[in-house]
């Protein structure tokens, strides 16, 4: 089958401009061919219903990396949530379906998101338990990411890689509201370097595969979102390739014309439509759109559960890793079978 026709082509990337928001205050929204230079997202005019001195306090920001090492995946991530901020490093052992976690909690001032990604700019917790380092040289596909982390639940973790990039970007800005954007860059990189988990040590070989996402935005106070991904290789044309993809439901305006949905391939990526989360089970996600592009399951082995209830907020953000089973589709209708493929996703509803 032929999807080109049900594919929007406002999903088609477009040159970047310089900056996300222009000299009005209006967040630019679209599919963009890369990242941006300047990212002024406080610059933003009304991006919530208060007055713009609010939009400090309203921002979401993060940057996140998911690692397949083949035995085990790594999930770490920076973010400033405006009234506070977290280092997380998420550790996920496919051989025995268990993951363990490090997590500290802090000011938002010690959460530095990098201003964008590009000339060696940086993104770090400056905490003591669960420390974590981007330094971004996406101009050249590159990037190097570093981390420890220490709890005498988990134990002992130490990682130290150099990303390459390995496809075409995803990066994309899309409204929540009339000038309230949720913005991500996500991107395929090979890795080189290692991780160390209580003396077991894994080496990144020709398999490792890595994820990078920028994210930023001003989510509604009542928000909720599902996500999935999978990273690795497949034979395609007769040899090993890169290969991933990215799926998620929001709070997008307009699903068609405004998601980051796609296929990830060796130097290109293809469009994929807007998809559905059932939640079967608390362990078993169906995910699929209504014209035949996506049909997958995700078999959920097991979760970091982060609840954060108060008055003020509530978060409820579960993060699963598992197997996949069932399919994506390219825009010409070529099928790719995701059966035994690692599955990282996110369910995350919050009240903030």
């Amino acid at each position: 089958m032929d999807f080109n026709d049900v594919l929007s082509p406002r999903r088609i990337p477009v040159p970047t401009p310089d900056d996300i928001v222009d000299e009005f205050g209006n967040c630019r929204f679209g599919t963009f061919e890369s990242e941006f230079k300047k990212m002024s997202f406080l610059d933003i005019n009304r991006p919530t219903s208060l007055p713009n001195v609010f939009n400090k306090s309203k921002l979401t920001l993060w940057e996140a990396t998911e690692l397949d090492f083949g035995k085990v995946v790594l999930l770490t991530a920076v973010c400033d949530m405006a009234l506070f901020g977290t280092a997380l490093t998420v550790l996920y052992d496919k051989r025995i379906r268990k993951c363990v976690a490090w997590q500290e909690m802090f000011p938002s001032s010690k959460a530095v998101i990098a201003p964008n990604l590009l000339n060696g700019a940086e993104t770090y917790s400056d905490t003591k338990n669960v420390r974590i380092r981007y330094v971004n040289n996406f101009q050249r596909g590159e990037a190097i990411v570093s981390g420890t982390a220490r709890s005498k639940a988990a134990g002992a973790i130490d990682y130290r890689v150099k990303l390459t990039r390995k496809s075409l970007p995803s990066v994309v800005s899309i409204p929540f509201a009339a000038n309230r954007p949720l913005y991500s860059q996500k991107d395929l990189f090979s890795v080189e370097g290692y991780l160390d988990y209580n003396g077991e040590r894994f080496f990144a070989d020709e398999a490792t595969v890595a994820i990078i996402d920028d994210h930023r935005g001003y989510y509604p106070r009542h928000s909720h979102y599902d996500w999935v991904t999978t990273l690795g290789k497949k034979e395609i044309d007769g040899r090993e390739q890169y290969f991933g993809f990215n799926l998620t439901r929001n709070q997008s305006i307009n699903q068609d014309d405004f998601n980051e949905n796609l296929i990830w391939f060796e130097g290109r990526t293809t469009r994929l439509t807007p998809v559905v989360f059932k939640h079967e089970t608390p362990t078993l996600w169906h995910v699929q759109d209504t014209h035949g592009m996506t049909d997958l399951y995700f078999d959920i082995g097991d979760e970091f559960l982060m609840r954060v209830p108060a008055k003020v907020i509530d978060i409820n953000y579960h993060i699963t890793f598992g197997e996949l089973r069932g399919y994506v589709s390219d825009p010409d209708g070529r099928r790719y079978c995701l059966d035994g493929m690692t599955g990282i996703g996110e369910d995350k509803t919050l009240v903030f």
